[in-house]
């Protein structure tokens, strides 16, 4: 996690398929709850190849904006920039085009975890 750094950018580019639509009257367009797990997936792509071994992340917080329609077929890119870091809370800006402009925009904020706690205490939550 020592080399994560304010500033740093990715991109994550997915085709729109019929798994990431909803329908609006006859046609399928990429959805809200879709545009959340590429905003979620960019972030995550981004820090991953950072964390330590026995280092996992979690997300906190997605505040996300759809702003417009991207049709069945189109691509979409998530321009991430990693914008602060508090210890081991990661925050993220994420903006969404497709092939024509800027679709959705999002804050989403990240945590850094050690994954044989977060283990642990998922194990205690299913044995009860």
């Amino acid at each position: 996690m020592d080399t994560l750094k304010t500033g740093m950018k990715g991109t994550l580019e997915w085709e729109i398929t019929e798994k990431l639509c909803t329908t609006r009257g006859d046609y399928k367009v990429f959805s809200t709850p879709s545009m959340t797990l590429l905003v979620e997936m960019a972030a995550h792509g981004l820090a991953a190849p950072h964390l330590k071994p026995g280092q996992g992340q979690v997300g906190l917080s997605v505040n996300i904006r759809h702003l417009a329609p991207t049709p069945i077929g189109k691509k979409v890119r998530a321009d991430v920039e990693l914008v602060g870091i508090d210890r081991r809370k990661l925050a993220f800006k994420v903006k969404v085009f497709d092939d024509v402009e800027q679709v959705g925009e999002a804050e989403h904020e990240r945590f850094v975890i050690d994954v044989d706690k977060y283990l642990e205490r998922l194990k205690k939550k299913i044995g009860a």
